[in-house]
């Protein structure tokens, strides 16, 4: 909600800057997101009549001027504008002054020879639009020497609030005003609320065939028209918060949306059909041209007003075309309604449509402030348009709005926290609007004023409960109604409370320490620090974290694994989500498709989330994930290369070593899931039956089905099986002070014998010296039997208490020999 601080005075009677407006705002609840002072900006630019303008004697496109600003000095001014004359008014801005639209502090200096000593400005140089094919042309009655901005009434601040859904009344520079006078920062002003008196019988009547919709609406003929521009002042109300002057009928309704909160629409009477206008809800089918130039084709739930020819506007929310006004108007009709509030907001998402009007009627507008509104507008639309005016006519009856609330004192301290008098939260109350019809020493029973439709309402608590009784077996009608009284009562207590505090200043209320506890127990339990933790890694390793639904489609989920039906879910909030996924995986490859179907072909994604083999507690499974596809990152040391299956395996040994399991107790088998590529793939498992983790390419029939192409590897670490890690105490171990021994080992193995399988055999074949192994060869090809590979591995010997001697070191090398050949069938190569 936007409104100038001129336009604000007109109904708030105060001294206040703007500053003081925003600060006090601000205090009672009613957010300022931003002050503009376009006045500020233009400070320094002034009005200077050019005096000659001659062609510049060394450049074609530019002339030399003399300017005079009244102060008695002539100014040489060179100017490229091709509109530049003799005798012209121009805004001129002199040396040391800051120019918006270029970013520059203009600076005194010669062009090609000619002094220049000032600067003549367009609209585009000054920031104010975009027009700066020549400078500008005041009118013949601008003064010389006064300040630009002050002449053309631009030193007029903006002030911009953020209103609530609730507080509808805000949505008015008279409901500001009314808040700020209640805040002490000046008066309201009156409204001239005189009637205007009838000169004629009006020619068409009102019709409601809809009163659910619509209860009440009000109308007025006015002929004798004469529509065209509006004059200077309005249009620059009008401009000053964003809007555009159209015509003198169409500004006042968009004047009395801002000012009053008002919504009025304006039919041109000479293109009406028939003499009755009908509220009513639309016919399937019935269609529109609305004043956006749009076609609106309106359903049976659309509110509408209907002449014989059909809608001539979606009621509360945009008006028609056909029968609008435009600067040939001299027949018109006003219209004043009420409209149900939610059928206006659904009207305008339905259709999308926002509109001024919309964001008003669906807050709730004054319903007393009906018939004053018509006189306002009439007597403004005379004064500027001339004419006469009809007697009012309406339909239906104003709804019964009169609501009461009672505030208990010792509410105040008890849920408000500020210790208040009784007499100054009386008195808060009726600078408000709400007039007091009760009180005692411990309550004050007030009576809502018309415009406050949040205060006493039927809120969101009263409507929950009214659903829940209405659906309650066994409640009798005398006690849901009680029931909702009471709900009601606590409701209106609060909003009472509310503005007792917030006209005071929210701020003023005095902050309460809360009570300083011990430090409790870690927050997360192990579970949940192993999923933390497993995904910070994943997230160092380049993979980016995602969330996505624990559902999928049940055929593409069958390619993860097992899709029982039990699984199956009978009320899916979509055909194609339908089944809990098997895995994260799933999920994850699925999204990488949708990467790749927009060029992004290399992405890593992860993901620490739900996987479901069965219903069963323990075919629940917590699961991290992580999927890459494409290549690695090209990097100027590092040629970029497809991703294989080994990068998998690296993401899953990184999680695993994080989480504290051991390497040494590891070991890699090939059984992995189907989904996975068979000759790429494995599992890691601690112990025979224990599985901490799958990894591998994705098999290609999988890839094909879900029409992705190129390399694809995951990983996916099953959280829960992964062992506690042991709180014993232990001493840091001592470093040593002997060089390690390193030897090396050829073996000649089965190609089917897995290399860990040689790499246990070596480690275990002496504990106490042997602190590492690791396979840094594997050949198969010439000059090896047919079925045979060769494992070269390196074995590391850190002795603690003496140098080892030759012998020593033979004697671990033949048990390494002989363990690794009576596990594996290896041997040694020569």
């Amino acid at each position: 909600m936007k409104f100038s601080l001129s336009w604000l005075s007109e109904h708030l009677d105060t001294t206040a800057d703007a500053a003081a407006i925003a600060a006090c705002l601000n205090t009672i609840g009613l957010e300022v997101e931003g002050i503009e002072d376009r006045g500020a900006a233009l400070a320094p630019f002034c009005i200077g009549r050019v005096l000659e303008a001659v062609q510049h004697p060394n450049a074609d496109r530019l002339r030399a001027c003399r300017v005079d600003i009244g102060d008695g000095v002539i100014r040489s001014v060179v100017c490229g504008a091709p509109n530049a004359r003799t005798g012209m008014l121009a805004v001129v801005a002199l040396p040391g002054a800051f120019i918006p639209g270029t970013g520059i502090t203009l600076k005194a200096g010669e062009i090609r020879g000619v002094k220049s000593e000032a600067m003549m400005l367009s609209m585009r140089e000054m920031g104010l639009g975009q027009d700066h094919d020549g400078i500008v042309d005041l009118p013949e009655d601008a003064p010389v020497g006064a300040s630009y901005p002050d002449w053309a009434g631009m030193n007029d601040p903006i002030i911009e609030i953020a209103v609530t859904p609730n507080r509808g009344d805000a949505l008015s520079i008279r409901g500001i005003a009314r808040d700020l006078a209640a805040a002490g920062l000046g008066t309201l002003r009156p409204l001239p609320a005189e009637p205007v008196p009838a000169s004629f019988t009006t020619p068409l009547r009102w019709e409601i065939a809809a009163p659910e919709a619509c209860p009440v609406v009000l109308g007025r003929a006015l002929r004798g028209l004469t529509n065209g521009p509006s004059p200077q002042w309005l249009q620059d109300r009008l401009t000053a918060i964003g809007l555009r002057p159209i015509s003198r009928l169409v500004d006042v309704t968009n004047f009395f949306t801002f000012a009053y909160g008002r919504p009025l629409h304006v039919f041109d009477m000479g293109k009406l059909h028939g003499d009755v206008l009908t509220l009513r809800m639309g016919a399937e089918g019935e269609t529109f041209t609305a004043l956006n130039g749009k076609e609106v084709t309106v359903t049976p739930d659309d509110l509408v007003i209907a002449d014989a020819a059909g809608p001539e506007s979606l009621a509360g929310v945009i008006g028609g075309e056909a029968s609008g006004c435009d600067e040939g108007t001299t027949e018109a009709f006003i219209e004043c309604a009420l409209f149900d509030p939610v059928r206006i907001a659904e009207a305008g998402r339905r259709h999308s449509l926002n509109s001024d009007a919309r964001a008003r009627f669906e807050r709730g507008l004054d319903p007393a402030f009906l018939t004053d509104a018509v006189e306002l507008a009439t007597r403004m639309v005379l004064d500027l348009c001339g004419g006469e005016a009809s007697q009012i006519v309406s339909a239906g009856a104003v709804p019964a709005w009169e609501r009461s609330a009672t505030l208990r004192f010792e509410r105040i301290a008890g849920l408000g926290g500020l210790d208040l008098p009784a007499e100054e939260a009386c008195a808060r109350l009726e600078r408000l609007g709400f007039a007091i019809t009760g009180r005692d020493a411990e309550s004050v029973t007030v009576a809502v004023p018309s415009w406050r439709n949040d205060v006493a309402a039927d809120g969101s608590a009263y409507r929950v409960l009214a659903q829940s009784l209405d659906q309650a077996p066994g409640i009798g009608p005398a006690r849901a109604a009680k029931a909702r009284a009471s709900v009601a009562a606590i409701e209106a207590e609060c909003d009472l409370l509310e503005e007792v505090l917030r006209l005071g200043g929210l701020d003023a209320i005095p902050p309460v320490s809360l009570p300083v506890a011990t430090m409790g127990p870690p927050a997360l339990t192990a579970r949940q620090a192993r999923a933390s933790l497993a995904r910070r890694v994943l997230g160092a390793r380049g993979a980016q974290d995602c969330v996505s639904f624990g559902f999928m489609d049940h055929t593409q989920a069958a390619l993860f694994g097992d899709t029982p039906d039990s699984l199956r879910l009978a009320n899916p909030i979509a055909s194609d989500l339908d089944q809990m996924r098997p895995t994260p995986v799933a999920s994850l490859v699925l999204a990488a498709g949708r990467n790749a179907a927009r060029g992004q072909d290399a992405v890593a994604l992860a993901e620490v989330g739900g996987g479901w083999r069965s219903p069963l507690p323990e075919g629940q499974l917590a699961i991290a994930a992580c999927v890459r596809t494409g290549a690695t990152p090209r990097h100027w040391d590092v040629p970029a290369r497809p991703l294989d299956w080994l990068d998998a395996k690296g993401d899953a040994l990184a999680v695993l070593a994080a989480l504290g399991v051991p390497a040494a107790a590891l070991s890699v088998t090939a059984d992995a899931p189907g989904f996975y590529h068979p000759g790429r793939s494995g599992v890691v498992r601690q112990g025979p039956k224990t599985v901490l983790a799958t990894f591998g390419a994705l098999h290609p029939s999988v890839l094909a089905a879900l029409d992705i192409s190129g390399p694809a590897v995951a990983c996916e670490i099953f959280l829960d099986a992964i062992p506690d890690p042991k709180r014993r105490k232990k001493s840091a171990p001592d470093l040593p002070t002997l060089q390690p021994v390193h030897r090396d080992f050829a073996f000649l193995v089965d190609a089917g014998v897995a290399a860990e399988a040689v790499l246990k055999a070596a480690r275990n074949a002496e504990r106490s010296l042997i602190t590492e192994v690791a396979l840094f060869d594997r050949y198969a090809g010439e000059r090896l039997p047919e079925g045979k590979v060769s494992l070269a591995i390196d074995v590391t010997l850190q002795p603690r208490d003496h140098t080892l001697t030759e012998a020593e070191i033979e004697a671990v090398a033949a048990r390494i020999v002989v363990a690794v050949s009576k596990a594996t069938g290896a041997v040694l190569r020569s």
